[in-house]
């Protein structure tokens, strides 16, 4: 009997800020070998989010050397980043230099508060959240594992919150999936793993905690082969989610046979 495909698929969007995307896997631009390279993987990714780190590239989109002639508006969403900012008030400043300059009113903001492990600074984050949200910004903030500044970001009028699996550019995957679970079963708006997804079967791992997407760059632009590393990001994250949606069977510390005998052969 044919299984109907449409019963396994997860048909349900992701929505942020009352928009709607198919994919939930989100991809950045810097590290790639070359321009070429990046397109060609964000491509196979399957992404509709690309992230632009407006303090690192050229703004003009004239430019054919830049990455942003590279990127069609019509056909990607851009999302602007305030990637390599030290301060709420430096955050606060290229959240508004991208919009001015053409991007929209979405940002997905960075304050990193140490420059040996890139973590974040959760009180200047909060600071820049409040102040850009206010100011009309939709708002996706780039912070640590911890609920009680999840919870905070989410008060300041953040519409996505985004804990990160392990440090910038480390590729060490998740490392508290507890946490993780914590602040995607406490949160209303959407929690975005960003930060350290390092291959495929992290992706897929990550998935599986219920979150609601994953915003990876070094992971794909540092692989050997960017554009296969892409595809398989793809799929992990598509694998994670519809494992999640299925419901893993119950852990046993004893072994239960498959197919139980009903009764003794003859």
């Amino acid at each position: 009997m044919a299984v109907a495909v449409e019963a396994t698929l997860d048909a349900a969007p992701l929505v942020i800020g009352g928009r709607e995307f198919t994919s939930r896997l989100m991809v950045g631009t810097g590290k790639y070998p070359s321009n070429s390279d990046m397109i060609r993987a964000i491509e196979a990714s399957g992404a509709e989010v690309v992230t632009v780190a407006v303090r690192r590239v050229d703004l003009d989109r004239a430019n054919d050397e830049g990455i942003l002639h590279h990127l069609d508006p019509a056909r990607f969403f851009l999302l602007a980043n305030t990637a390599g900012c030290y301060t709420a008030d430096e955050a606060i400043r290229y959240a508004r230099l991208a919009r001015a300059a053409g991007f929209n009113e979405w940002v997905k903001l960075e304050v990193i508060g140490d420059a040996e492990t890139l973590l974040p600074d959760t009180v200047g984050l909060l600071e820049a959240t409040t102040v850009l949200a206010a100011e009309g910004f939709k708002v996706m903030a780039y912070t640590n594992d911890d609920l009680i500044t999840a919870l905070r970001l989410e008060d300041a009028g953040a519409v996505a919150v985004m804990p990160l699996a392990s440090p910038i550019g480390s590729g060490l995957g998740l490392l508290n999936p507890f946490a993780i679970r914590t602040i995607k079963h406490r949160l209303s708006v959407p929690v975005i793993v960003d930060a350290g997804v390092g291959t495929a079967s992290d992706a897929c791992v990550t998935m599986e905690q219920g979150v609601d997407g994953i915003l990876m760059n070094t992971g794909i632009a540092a692989a050997g082969d960017p554009v296969r590393m892409a595809t398989a990001m793809k799929l992990a994250v598509e694998a994670g989610r519809l494992a999640h949606l299925a419901g893993r069977m119950p852990r046993r510390e004893v072994a239960v046979p498959s197919s139980p005998l009903t009764g003794m052969l003859g």
